[in-house]
């Protein structure tokens, strides 16, 4: 149970998490496993210096508000103390839901606060993540967080002087990992402590687009200088068997075209590689470079004029320009045998992307049909 504090309108806790806890769309926001790490930590420093247990921490999220967070286990004696908080997500999908969060704060004897990751978190294996190489895959944010509010718990006090360790740890870590890009990003044994806000928004597209724009860094980081951009699961493994590149080559963008593009180019990579399938790059190639479907949907017009391009008849023209999705233009187009219909589509794709990098990228686009085959290629160099 975590419920946001009482704000300056006098509203009571149980209101004030009402209010500030469902979004706009209706949905119930949750919180980070940086805020969750922070709240765990700060019960730790408190049953430490006051030799009791504790139940609950108030923390301050980045996000400008304060939220309080039930201490699910708390144990101490007088060189240690370990908390732990139950991870609660909200509405959001996501792998950390439920999970426990601990944290142990121990006597060192050397002045100062050591941070340090504990059984389920992963460790940093590759540069590219603004993180120390061999170190917690403990982010910045949360790092700072834990380390402020440890420091405000024992300010003035013997702890102060003699030292703390701040261990963090999610004991299903590991398993929780396997679910997550974590392995492919070069972070192995567990899970991310993540967040710049400590609120988790359901469905955040900003996170999603985040992870895109990580993995290229990482990719960038790690000397690989061709990207493949894919925009699913399916045509990320469809290029795998046709490229053979490094794992760590391939980021699914989903529907982040454009910002993928942009951090490839920040990030001084020389050449992107473009696969998916025919709504996407249907798209793609009329220049929509965020290509969700409640933004931008497939043009049946703008397909009927690439195929009047390639020669089509009249009444394939009809059928194309009346087709109800973007799959069925294409098996109009192939039981015609108009196969330079797709060269010429991926040549779209290719083109008005290497625009959209500025001409910095040299692109190809490679269109998959759905059981993985090459249907249309296209390129066009920096």
């Amino acid at each position: 149970m975590v419920t946001d504090q009482k704000d300056g309108n006098g509203a009571a806790a149980g209101e004030e998490e009402t209010f500030h806890r469902v979004n706009r769309r209706g949905m119930r926001t949750g919180y980070t496993t940086g805020a969750c790490a922070t709240a765990a930590a700060t019960a730790a420093a408190q049953a430490l210096l006051e030799q009791r247990a504790v139940d609950s921490v108030t923390v301050h999220l980045p996000a400008g508000r304060d939220a309080t967070f039930a201490i699910t286990a708390c144990r101490f004696d007088r060189h240690s103390a370990q908390c732990s908080v139950i991870k609660d997500a909200g509405d959001d999908p996501d792998v950390t839901h439920g999970a426990e969060i601990t944290a142990r704060v121990g006597l060192t004897g050397i002045s100062g606060i050591e941070l340090c990751g504990g059984v389920g978190v992963g460790v940093v294996t590759r540069p590219g993540l603004g993180l120390a190489v061999g170190g917690p895959a403990i982010n910045p944010v949360p790092r700072r967080m834990i380390l402020e509010h440890v420091s405000a718990a024992v300010a003035g006090s013997e702890l102060a002087v003699r030292g703390l360790r701040v261990e963090i740890a999610v004991p299903r870590g590991e398993e929780l990992a396997k679910k997550t890009l974590n392995a492919r990003l070069g972070i192995l044994g567990g899970i991310s402590i993540l967040g710049t806000t400590g609120i988790v928004q359901p469905w955040s597209t900003a996170a999603w687009r985040a992870s895109v724009e990580q993995a290229v860094d990482v990719a960038a980081a790690n000397g690989q200088q061709h990207i493949v951009l894919t925009t699913g699961g399916r045509s990320e493994k469809f290029a795998m068997a046709l490229l053979g590149l490094p794992e760590l080559a391939y980021v699914e963008m989903g529907i982040f075209t454009g910002h993928a593009l942009r951090r490839c180019v920040r990030r001084g990579v020389t050449e992107a590689t473009l696969a998916g399938m025919i709504g996407k790059f249907s798209k793609l190639a009329q220049g929509h470079f965020q290509t969700h479907v409640a933004g931008n949907q497939v043009d049946p017009a703008f397909l009927g004029e690439i195929a009047a391009g390639c020669g089509a008849s009249p009444a394939l023209l009809d059928q194309v320009r009346g087709a109800n999705t973007a799959r069925h233009v294409q098996e109009l187009i192939q039981a015609a045998h108009l196969n330079r219909f797709f060269d010429t589509l991926s040549q779209h794709v290719a083109q008005r992307s290497h625009d959209y990098s500025g001409g910095k990228l040299t692109i190809h686009a490679l269109l998959f049909d759905f059981d993985g085959h090459v249907l249309g290629r296209g390129a066009r160099a920096a």
